[in-house]
């Protein structure tokens, strides 16, 4: 059986690969939205805290590149760091990292006028395990299409 993503390099895989899992961190937020009104989804694509990036519009157009690019240039860091400590294929740091940062990143919300507030638990819990989510849809991603070298 033919590998997905056979001869492409890893830096290529590692980009389809944030794309993939960014797809994977909104969907439980958008659910979650639609269902209670919490507004931890909206954080993914908010860049308004950010000098210069904030004047760009549309702003949900930005929002979303914001968002992508925001997702791939972490699974590109996080995977050279996990491979410079030989432990890139391991789900654990993954999920670790991306719940323990996503967690953090949360707070990112006290520099914004948008929801979701920064004492808001169930949006930090939403958001936290969403990132959780995240991490384990790379770390899988990664093993699965990404040999040890």
């Amino acid at each position: 059986m033919k590998k997905a993503f056979p001869s492409l390099p890893i830096f290529f895989k590692l980009t389809l690969i944030g794309i993939a899992a960014g797809v994977i961190l909104i969907i439980p937020l958008k659910i979650l939205y639609i269902l209670t009104g919490n507004t931890a989804y909206i954080l993914l694509f908010n860049f308004d805290y950010v000098p210069v990036l904030n004047q760009l519009r549309p702003v949900w157009l930005f929002g979303y590149i914001f968002h992508f690019i925001t997702c791939i240039c972490s699974v590109i860091g996080l995977y050279y760091i996990l491979k410079y400590l030989n432990k890139q294929l391991s789900l654990f740091y993954y999920i670790a990292v991306y719940t323990v940062g996503g967690g953090a990143l949360f707070f990112l919300t006290c520099l914004s006028v948008k929801p979701p507030a920064e004492n808001d638990f169930t949006a930090w819990l939403y958001w936290t395990i969403a990132h959780g989510i995240f991490g384990f849809a790379v770390g899988l991603l990664v093993k699965k299409f990404i040999k040890a070298t």
